[in-house]
């Protein structure tokens, strides 16, 4: 739920930039029953300095069916849901102006029957100087649902070098820890060795000074 909140901040953020750039993002194509989900969906113009036109429709068809259902169709500022089983279900989020560059739609309350494919299709006009330009794009997205959400890929690898992380980090303590430890040792032994020679330096200074007073 939480990153297709995020995802759908991630499209709003497309929606509100109407002067900014364009990106096409692949829509997710996992969604869990009895949430939310958003169906993605991105048409960029070739050329932003040329205005256009653009109406959005969604269709549906569950597996094994061979037609798809028309559920929805959005002609700014008029979004209609054109399927019953979709009533009240389907939200328009994508962008605020007859410019349509993202077509998105938020399907509520996500069941198994909302399983199959959709597919997403921009109706553009082009004002052109000479003439205008009709285009046409369609975008499919293949949905399954299911009872929990599988984790994403990229979350499993970041846990995962997160644990790697930790494991080096350790262990880069230890070395250094070692490290430390002998270093003190040598400066120790090495301190103890001088005051050893001074000790025997002095006893044999000491030793001839005997020598030499009883000699005398």
């Amino acid at each position: 739920m939480i990153f297709h909140l995020s995802f759908l901040a991630a499209f709003s953020l497309f929606v509100c930039q109407c002067d900014g750039g364009c990106a096409e993002v692949d829509s997710m194509t996992e969604a869990v029953a009895g949430e939310g989900f958003l169906l993605g969906c991105i048409s960029c113009k070739k050329r932003e300095e040329v205005s256009a036109q653009a109406t959005v429709d969604w269709h549906f068809r569950p597996p094994g069916d061979e037609h798809f259902r028309h559920i929805f169709h959005y002609n700014h500022p008029t979004a209609e849901i054109l399927h019953e089983d979709f009533s009240g279900r389907l939200e328009w989020q994508g962008t605020r102006n007859g410019d349509i560059q993202t077509g998105a739609v938020y399907l509520h309350n996500v069941t198994f029957n909302d399983t199959g494919t959709y597919r997403c299709t921009f109706h553009r006009t082009l004002f052109l100087s000479l003439s205008d330009q009709h285009v046409t794009v369609e975008k499919e997205v293949e949905l399954s649902v299911v009872v929990v959400a599988n984790r994403e890929l990229t979350a499993v690898i970041a846990e995962i070098m997160m644990y790697v992380l930790i494991v080096f980090l350790q262990l880069w303590l230890i070395v250094v820890l070692v490290y430390c430890y002998r270093k003190v040792w040598d400066e120790h032994e090495a301190r103890e060795a001088r005051k050893a020679l001074k000790a025997q330096a002095a006893l044999l200074e000491s030793k001839d000074n005997c020598d030499g007073v009883q000699l005398e």
